[in-house]
């Protein structure tokens, strides 16, 4: 169906490497030429030679399971009608070892939260129903063994 691109760079700079101090701090570019800061997660690599501000791997992960969810249920509830004004989704994901005792993301849990106007608004029934079925479409969510739950907030 397609391909998806991103260029990743890293430069040593001044750091000698081979004691293992070095930056972990490096670019990703997209293929639309958006170019987002990344590292290592400061959890796995202490400061300094990690870059707080940075994206790290597990987050953008995470960002990319709720990401793909947000698209996929937006385009299900405006297909049934229901205007949807605001969505947040302040999801989490778990760092654990997973059942081969090697550390991975074993959990990401979706709270997404939305507001909507309109003649038409969703029941409790209707979100639950749109939420698993974005999760049964989601391109992201079909591509990872991580478990993957939704906690409706609204």
């Amino acid at each position: 169906m397609g391909t998806y691109t991103a260029t990743l760079r890293w430069e040593r700079g001044e750091h000698s490497f081979t004691d293992d101090r070095y930056s972990r701090g490096h670019r990703w570019t997209f293929d639309g030429g958006v170019t987002v800061p990344a590292s290592a997660s400061p959890q796995i690599v202490p400061l300094p030679d990690s870059v707080a501000e940075a994206v790290d791997p597990e987050e953008a992960f995470v960002a990319a399971v709720s990401s793909c969810h947000l698209l996929t249920f937006l385009a299900i509830a405006a297909k049934r009608g229901f205007r949807v004004d605001t969505y947040v989704d302040e999801a989490v994901g778990y760092m654990e070892k997973n059942e081969a005792g090697k550390l991975a993301i074993t959990r990401v849990v979706l709270r997404p939260a939305a507001t909507y106007s309109g003649d038409k608004l969703p029941t409790q029934k209707d979100l639950e129903y749109m939420h698993h079925r974005a999760h049964e479409i989601c391109f992201i969510a079909n591509s990872v063994r991580s478990e993957i739950v939704t906690e409706i907030v609204s």
